[in-house]
């Protein structure tokens, strides 16, 4: 069965997309820990990001990177964390969370509950920063 992540990719559920290319996939998370909190995926379905082939792994990484970049310039922030937990979803993906705190990139913490307008100007912005 596919990932909840994988009919994003295949537009089978709508997702507030950020930026995309043949072999990537980058989206706001719609519960996010903080506003600006981006998931970025590989296109294909991998349960575990370190079973991922070598070359998609590092340009899963140098994907994230732009999409970082792109968050810190239109999110007010210290710095872009990235975590790795892959317990969610069965599909490898990197959480990309704008941080002033500690506790921003904790996820034991309740979700914000963002307006589907919220969302849209947030990876509007994002993507234009891109």
């Amino acid at each position: 069965m596919s990932s909840i992540f994988t009919k994003i990719v295949n537009r089978e559920i709508p997702a507030y997309i950020v930026a995309e290319d043949e072999n990537y996939l980058a989206f706001l998370d719609i519960f996010p820990l903080v506003k600006g909190h981006v998931l970025v995926i590989p296109k294909v379905e991998v349960d575990n990001i370190f079973d991922l082939e070598d070359e998609l792994l590092q340009g899963l990484h140098l994907f994230a990177k732009r999409i970082a970049k792109a968050q810190s310039k239109v999110i007010p922030c210290i710095r872009i964390g990235m975590a790795v937990i892959g317990l969610e979803v069965p599909h490898a993906h990197i959480h990309l969370v704008p941080l002033n705190t500690m506790g921003d990139i904790d996820f034991r913490k309740e979700k914000l509950k963002l307006s589907a307008e919220e969302l849209a100007k947030i990876a509007s912005e994002i993507a234009a920063a891109l």
